[in-house]
């Protein structure tokens, strides 16, 4: 008797494609386009900023450099840029303009008189003169000043003349008012009619969040922050404490 022999079956793959996985090594396949933050080589200016940026939370602040932490809030500082954009200096253009149309007015025999626009005063120099002379009526300080010994003395200063002061955020939105990249400091000096209101309004909120403050601000260190690798330490020493 003939025993009969079973056919092996077929097996067929569960997918017909074939799989064939990509290596992403050299002379590869080509990397997928993704987030490539951590492979950038960052300009040296963007390097310090960020190493002075955390050097500043590991470390304790003395008083002075740390009254540049508290600054306006958004509310507060909406308040204050909307008064400052009402002053903005006249650009080149338009002086030109008005010095033209005061030749002319000249020229025709009428009034010559060609008085300059109210605006706003700025440059560390210009604005120190006017506190120390208690000619400037606010002062508007930059909080991320580079170097910060730039306007370290300022709030002293204005304290001193019993001029109000404020600490906003950032020299780049200050420089953008007077038409420069940035600015350390601005200052105002006369307001129109109109516009008195909003400057005793402004005044009152430095008062109360700067100037009264100030002996406050020259106790108060900054709180050194752990970074995370030091945080999970001590965590990990406190649990073991318990145990």
């Amino acid at each position: 008797m003939v025993k009969k022999v079973a056919k092996a079956k077929a097996e067929f793959p569960a997918n017909l494609v074939e799989k064939k996985p990509r290596t992403f090594s050299i002379g590869g396949a080509i990397r997928p386009s993704g987030d490539l933050t951590r492979f950038v080589k960052w300009p040296k200016y963007v390097r310090l900023q960020r190493s002075r940026r955390v050097l500043y939370k590991r470390l304790k602040l003395p008083p002075a450099i740390n009254q540049f932490s508290s600054t306006f809030d958004k509310a507060q500082a909406t308040q204050l840029f909307r008064l400052l954009n009402q002053y903005k200096p006249e650009s080149k253009a338009q002086k030109s303009q008005r010095i033209a149309d005061a030749a002319e007015a000249k020229a025709a025999g009428g009034n010559a008189a060609s008085k300059k626009p109210v605006c706003l005063k700025m440059g560390i120099n210009h604005v120190t003169k006017l506190v120390e002379e208690k000619e400037a009526k606010l002062v508007v300080i930059a909080h991320d000043v580079d170097p910060i010994e730039i306007v370290l003395w300022l709030p002293s200063l204005c304290k001193a003349r019993g001029i109000p002061y404020c600490i906003v955020k950032s020299k780049a939105r200050l420089g953008a008012l007077v038409g420069k990249k940035t600015a350390t400091c601005l200052a105002v000096t006369e307001v129109k009619p109109e516009h008195k209101g909003d400057l005793e309004a402004l005044k009152t909120l430095c008062d109360a969040h700067f100037t009264s403050e100030y002996e406050k601000a020259m106790r108060t260190w900054g709180d050194a922050e752990l970074s995370e690798r030091q945080s999970h330490k001590v965590a990990k020493l406190l649990a073991a404490q318990k145990k």
